[in-house]
């Protein structure tokens, strides 16, 4: 195993010849794919790994830096892919990783046959003529609730996330993988995600892209899907599922896992 590799946690697995890639997002790690991972196992590699600063990863590596802007953990992406020695893969992407891979395609789209996005952001504050969901005043509450009291503040947040009680086995989940970041770490990581934009990289994607997104979801409202749909500069389509919360692989796997699969094996251009 490489430097990279290890850094990362990364996990290949399954039998195919085919290569697909399964990316987290914030406040979790590879963890939260346990529910599709055995349904591709038969006909895929399956690459697994961790972002940067999750709490599985060694805090010592994550560089405050290089991870204040998305494109650290684009690299962070390629440099696996590279390692792994992969040529071409189908990506899919949860949340701000969904960025992360098209922000990696744009760069490097010999290496993207397909991205997939789940739960999907270009940018989270509202701006002229686009609504992310958030004005700035409700990101500075955030932010300050998260650096004053830390676990309190996944308590709250958790639960809100996935759209459950706290006694849901997903917000569970959800919590464990939370608390396991170092405080300052996470705070970091979400200031990068909620003050990225991403928007105009969009028409530089020529790599098909699939949009999954859940009808009610506190982090991305419906009308980003739609936006995200319109403004990719390649193939695309979309798909609202009666699904809530931003996480609904885990929370509704019943629904979600067979949506997923429909999409990695449906080709746009067919």
């Amino acid at each position: 195993m490489g430097i990279v590799e290890e850094a990362h946690n990364v996990k290949v697995l399954g039998t195919g010849s085919r290569f697909i890639v399964l990316a987290h997002g914030f406040g979790t790690d590879q963890s939260v794919w346990k529910h599709l991972v055995p349904h591709l196992l038969e006909d895929f590699r399956v690459i697994l790994y961790d972002n940067m600063g999750a709490g599985t990863t060694n805090p010592d590596y994550f560089d405050f830096e290089r991870y204040s802007t998305l494109e650290g953990y684009a690299y962070d992406l390629l440099a696996i892919l590279q390692e792994v020695g992969v040529d071409s893969c189908i990506f899919v992407g949860h949340s701000v990783s969904a960025m992360i891979g098209t922000a990696a395609s744009v760069s490097r789209p010999d290496l993207f046959a397909k991205i997939i996005m789940i739960s999907a952001s270009p940018r989270y504050l509202n701006d002229s003529n686009y609504f992310g969901g958030f004005e700035q005043e409700d990101l500075d509450q955030l932010f300050n609730a998260m650096a004053s009291n830390y676990k309190s503040w996944c308590s709250g947040f958790a639960p809100m996330a996935i759209g459950g009680d706290m006694e849901s086995v997903a917000v569970q989940e959800f919590s464990r993988t939370l608390f396991n970041m170092r405080p300052d770490i996470a705070l970091s990581v979400l200031q990068t995600i909620f003050k990225s934009d991403m928007r105009q990289i969009l028409c530089l994607v020529n790599v098909p892209c699939h949009i999954i997104q859940s009808m009610k979801d506190l982090a991305v409202p419906v009308v980003v899907a739609e936006y995200l749909h319109q403004h990719v500069g390649a193939e695309s389509i979309v798909e609202v599922m009666s699904t809530e919360g931003h996480l609904p692989q885990l929370s509704s796997p019943d629904v979600v896992i067979p949506v997923i699969l429909k999409h990695i094996r449906y080709d746009i251009e067919a």
